[in-house]
């Protein structure tokens, strides 16, 4: 394979259960080549994937079905079985609400003046709850703050407040987001799961608000306007639920950092310096003294969105999993760009970590069954909030008490090999052994993610299995590129992020190097192997939030 920059990785066969786990991560047994990826799957399957036919993959389009019954094709022919009592698929009940952008306003009122602020371009909205009408008149704003409540931390930005029929708005990322190390109260420049809009939006539903809106500001949130804009208009799924998400507050959405500071101003306020305030211990929210007014109206639909689940049974120990994810879905159709297009393809994310998926499927299923069972589970709906995974994740069709562990893909690398390896989430699980282990077969180092700050590891479908205790790997190339070194890899990340990122313009390039996508995936294929003929369970590190939930399901006893 001319494209393929690395030699093949060595089958990594683990240890006895008895060795400790830094040991066994480090001992082989035996060694054989491992199968090549496929280069015609990669590009094939990605090129098809991203085609305007498939319309951007939307959950509940026409794209869903051309999707997941070409996946289940793939994974048939590739001789995996199917992973869900004889199906491919797993219904994950949905609920999509459209607002009709004509009628969606949010204004604010102060000294008598009111403002309206334009949808799309200045703000954007939206809601869970499942009816056809929101109204939200004259409530009074409250400044939050970044809208935490951890008392773990001692920190509580609603502390004496009573939120009901006000609205919070709230800044994005957490406190100490601008520190430089990750070092702090939050984790330093590492965002905490409290740095998340979903969280911020579950805390102030929690805290009986009417609505709540974040302040964008493109660094902490890690992308810019555009993205907010595209993910935020049209159609928006949910989770469909009994209660039809009552509990949540009226409307949640964006503003503009612009109009944020006019509508601070308004208030008499300055945004720099209740931020500023806002970062320090001891913060208290300040009721702003102006209203807010939102109207939406709604379009109701209910469906079943498919995950698309395979399996290779072991030979040895079947009733135990190793699993592989990717998120095969994308946005659909969305805002158009300067030339009309409004399709958002999602090559980059995530056609190409789908694509992968098979591929790795292809390979593992060449190679014969390893002891334990394989499992490759395409998820959907992961750009609504990771609703397919976290599905999953609630209803396993593989208990996690049995799940060894896995590796999740979201992108692949499409500029060439690179030096290094980072780890989304480093230091939180024993997964890393195994890890350092394949890397260092390929020359490569292992290190940190270099932009912790953007909180990658709550945003990928790898976080929900996190949830319930099962360990996940979440890395991929460094930005060390062998061709161009940190600076050429820093400026395609930050290319991307700018110009393809969740818009119509990340579409397929013939042009693209796989080379470093296959260095990759031969780094997932040797750990996915390891684990699968290991009789190890890795766990959590002892720190690590996520451990609790691992030693309920999987006792030290086990």
């Amino acid at each position: 394979m001319k494209f393929r920059q690395t030699m093949p990785l060595a089958l990594l066969m683990l240890g006895a259960a008895t060795m400790p786990m830094a040991a066994a991560a480090q001992s082989t047994t035996a060694e054989t080549a491992a199968p090549a990826i496929s280069l015609d799957t990669l590009r094939g399957l990605t090129e098809t994937l991203s085609s305007d036919e498939f319309e951007g993959r939307a959950p509940g389009t026409p794209g869903e079905e051309l999707t997941i019954n070409l996946l289940a094709e793939r994974f048939a022919a590739a001789g995996l079985q199917p992973g869900n009592n004889g199906s491919w698929f797993q219904d994950v009940p949905l609920v999509e609400l459209t607002a009709d952008p004509a009628t969606t306003a949010f204004s604010f009122t102060a000294n008598g003046e009111t403002t309206d602020l334009a949808y799309g371009s200045e703000m954007v909205i939206g809601t869970r709850r499942v009816v056809s009408t929101i109204d939200v008149e004259n409530a009074e704003l409250v400044f939050v703050g970044y809208g935490i409540n951890a008392p773990e931390r001692n920190w509580n930005d609603y502390e004496g407040l009573d939120m009901t029929g006000r609205i919070a708005v709230i800044l994005v990322n957490d406190p100490d987001y601008q520190t430089m190390t990750n070092e702090g109260l939050f984790e330093g420049r590492a965002m905490t799961y409290y740095g998340r809009w979903t969280y911020k939006y579950e805390e102030a539903a929690r805290q009986g608000a009417a609505g709540a809106i974040i302040v964008h500001e493109t660094e902490p949130a890690a992308y810019g306007w555009n993205v907010v804009e595209s993910s935020w208009s049209g159609p928006q799924l949910n989770m469909d639920a009994a209660d039809n998400h009552m509990d949540r507050s009226a409307f949640e959405g964006w503003v503009t950092n612009d109009a944020a500071r006019a509508m601070l101003a308004a208030a008499g306020q300055d945004l720099d310096a209740l931020s500023e305030a806002a970062r320090q211990p001891g913060f208290s929210a300040v009721p702003l003294g102006i209203t807010a007014s939102a109207h939406l109206d709604n379009s109701i639909r209910r469906e079943a969105s498919r995950n698309v689940i395979a399996i290779l049974p072991g030979s040895e120990r079947p009733d135990e999993y190793v699993i592989h994810t990717a998120h095969w879905d994308h946005l659909g159709r969305c805002t158009p760009a300067p030339d009309g297009d409004d399709i958002c393809n999602g090559a980059l994310d995530n056609a190409t970590g789908t694509a992968g998926l098979v591929a790795l499927a292809e390979a593992h299923a060449a190679a014969g069954a390893p002891a334990r069972s394989l499992i490759f589970l395409a998820v959907t709906a992961e750009e609504s909030g990771l609703l397919g995974s976290a599905y999953y994740g609630n209803n396993p069709v593989v208990p996690a008490a049995q799940t060894v562990g896995g590796i999740n893909m979201d992108g692949l690398n499409i500029v060439g090999p690179a030096n290094n390896v980072v780890v989304v989430g480093y230091g939180k699980s024993e997964l890393e052994a195994y890890l350092e282990r394949a890397a260092t077969a390929q020359g490569r180092r292992v290190e940190p993610e270099p932009s912790p700050e953007r909180g990658s590891f709550f945003r990928s479908d790898h976080f929900s299995l996190a949830r319930v205790g099962i360990p996940m790997l979440y890395a991929s190339s460094g930005e060390d590129l062998v061709d161009g070194g940190a600076e050429a890899g820093s400026a395609a990340v930050e290319d991307y992020i700018v110009n393809r990122y969740h818009g119509p313009s990340d579409e397929y390039n013939p042009d693209w190097d796989w080379s470093g996508a296959v260095q990759d995936l031969e780094l997932y294929y040797t750990i996915g192997r390891a684990l699968a003929e290991t009789t190890e369970w890795p766990n959590w590190n002892p720190d690590a939030e996520f451990r609790g939930a691992r030693d309920a399901s999987r006792p030290a006893s086990d």
